[in-house]
């Protein structure tokens, strides 16, 4: 196995948006592929897709909260395959109620336990195996809101802030086992997700173009992918000002979400 090729891949939330493009960039001849996603539907035509390309494909249609379940399929899929790399980035976003009423605790619990426990969930049946190999690559999906939280999406960037944290402490632990943790924060990349998002979407990717950045920085094993370069070099102007200014010009984009209509 190499970074730049590895030959046994897990993706979840595979089903749509940098998820399918994910599966779709990594799939090719002699790769062994196990998809996760909620919606099996939606997870067998990606699964054809990566098939068409030379790929074994193996899906699991379960829900990252389904603990015991998917660490069952992965565990299965590590025995049969040795993974290379592993993709957790299945997720979801939420936020405001109407009328601009703050997010209920339910809203907040289900981004939590999706995004962050489900991240954990994914990787951590896979670290003792993989160091017990002395190689590996473990890849988080987090978002620039990590960076920079926003007040209308407090729960979500929350969640993307916890990832971003677990995954440069899991890779200072791994740091000498031969297993790269890298921490992927995008900005706006069209998806099902993207479309609920009511606000300004500044320099929005397609799902394809950021999976293809996405893999050449996982191969150069950067610890922390953050793209686009605009948006990263304004979250950093951002926060060298005073909070209030920063709050000013914040507030001057609310932000709504549509209901999630796949949960």
């Amino acid at each position: 196995m190499s970074v730049q090729n590895p030959r046994s891949v897990v993706v979840t939330g595979a089903g749509r948006g940098i998820g399918a493009a994910l599966a779709r960039a990594y799939a090719a001849q002699g790769v062994a592929m196990l998809l996760v996603g909620r919606d099996a539907g939606r997870l067998e035509g990606i699964a054809a897709e990566c098939a068409a390309r030379g790929a074994a494909v193996e899906t699991a249609a379960v829900d990252v909260t389904e603990v015991e379940r998917l660490a069952a399929a992965l565990v299965a899929f590590d025995a049969a395959h040795a993974v290379d790399l592993v993709i957790a980035n299945a997720g979801v976003s939420g936020g405001l109620e109407p009328q601009r009423r703050f997010e209920t605790f339910a809203t907040a619990q289900r981004q939590l336990r999706i995004n962050l426990e489900g991240a954990i969930a994914t990787v951590a049946p896979l670290v003792e195996p993989m160091r017990a190999r002395k190689r590996g690559q473990i890849a988080l999906m987090s978002s620039l809101a990590a960076l920079q939280p926003v007040g209308d999406t407090a729960a979500y960037s929350a969640s993307k802030a916890g990832i971003l944290a677990w995954g440069e402490a899991l890779g200072d632990f791994l740091a000498g086992d031969g297993i790269a943790v890298s921490v992927i924060c995008p900005g706006f990349v069209t998806s099902d997700m993207s479309a609920r998002y009511g606000g300004p979407k500044p320099f929005e990717m397609s799902a394809d173009d950021a999976a293809a950045l996405i893999r050449r920085k996982l191969a150069a094993q950067k610890p922390v992918i953050a793209f686009p370069w605009q948006m990263v070099a304004a979250i950093r102007v951002g926060r060298i000002l005073p909070r209030a200014v920063r709050r000013m010009i914040l507030g001057r984009v609310p932000v709504d979400i549509a209901p999630d209509r796949h949960g």
